[in-house]
């Protein structure tokens, strides 16, 4: 299994101000009593909550992308109800292709290539003018660390956060690693 989290400077999970925490799960907070906004998600960090929407919702993968055995993902609209002459563009990240993967200096590049191939449509979207990604790979940990830099029209930075690609092991126990 794989996850992705928030990572603050001191590496424990950061959480969104437009998630909601119930103090064992989150979910994404509505736009409330905005008429410009009617029932879409609250916009008080849009970029933070664009972020985490394209890196955590799994994108789908192409037919030659997918290992053998392995199940396509991602939201299924992308394939049958995406209004390209609207500007849509498919949602999410292929970090999930990484889940059968080591956290290695190779797997690091792709999550790389993933994250920087998922944030692009904040490009294209004109929300910002450019998109760094640096991977960084620690095996010992069984985890990856993505930073993740947006630049905005000036050259300033817009975004600048950090994530933890987490592997975690099934050790007879659907039981997540420590961070």
């Amino acid at each position: 299994m794989i996850r992705i989290v928030p990572l603050s400077a001191e590496g424990e999970p950061l959480f969104s101000p437009d998630t909601v925490w119930n103090g064992v799960t989150g979910d994404w907070a509505l736009a409330a009593n905005d008429p410009a906004n009617n029932e879409g998600l609250r916009a008080r960090a849009a970029l933070a909550t664009a972020v985490l929407l394209c890196l955590m919702t799994d994108a789908r993968a192409a037919a030659d992308e997918l290992p053998e055995g392995e199940a396509n993902r991602g939201w299924p609209g992308d394939s049958f109800d995406l209004r390209e002459d609207l500007g849509e563009t498919p949602i999410g990240s292929k970090l999930w292709l990484l889940r059968r993967s080591t956290a290695s200096a190779a797997t690091a590049r792709k999550a790389e290539d993933y994250a920087r191939e998922a944030l692009q449509c904040l490009v294209e979207q004109r929300a910002v003018s450019s998109v760094m990604v640096t991977a960084t790979a620690s095996p010992a940990d069984r985890r990856i660390d993505l930073q993740i830099v947006l630049k905005d029209r000036d050259g300033g930075i817009a975004y600048d956060g950090r994530f933890g690609v987490l592997w975690e092991q099934l050790r007879g126990l659907d039981r997540p690693l420590a961070v």
